[in-house]
């Protein structure tokens, strides 16, 4: 049984148009477009949908937790997955954790924590500086 991904080459042409034709794509057409480009780069996309879908979950979905909540683990997924095909990605990783945890603490969902904690402490970043990462546009120091 064949367990290949069929990959629209149509969708991943519209994707890469969209990101290139405007400056300033809506945030949801880049999540929209890093969803189906990390399918055939996914180490050149998935870092840039770790970020986009924390932006979107604060911009768009900041009055409703649970979506909120959805889109940060569907980034903590992704930070994983790039840190599982190539090394040196454990900041990602550590930013997309405190955005999870930002969002688990707000919907005060306490027992949760204590696990994200302890995955942070093993990564050697504190929740400040991961955050401040994810927070931080691409490319600034």
């Amino acid at each position: 049984m064949d367990h290949t991904v069929q990959i629209n080459h149509d969708a991943v042409l519209r994707a890469r148009v969209a990101l290139l034709e405007s400056g300033t794509l809506p945030v949801r057409r880049q999540v929209a477009a890093y969803r189906v480009l990390v399918q055939v780069s996914p180490l050149a996309y998935l870092p840039r949908l770790v970020e986009a879908l924390y932006v979107y979950s604060r911009q768009e979905f900041s009055d409703r937790p649970a979506i909120a909540l959805a889109l940060r683990a569907e980034g903590l997924s992704a930070a994983r997955r790039m840190c599982a095909l190539e090394a040196g990605w454990e900041e990602l990783l550590a930013a997309a954790l405190a955005g999870h945890r930002e969002q688990l603490a707000l919907m005060g969902r306490d027992a949760e924590l204590e696990v994200l904690d302890a995955e942070m402490r093993s990564l050697g970043l504190g929740f400040r500086e991961a955050l401040e990462s994810l927070k931080r546009p691409r490319g600034s120091a």
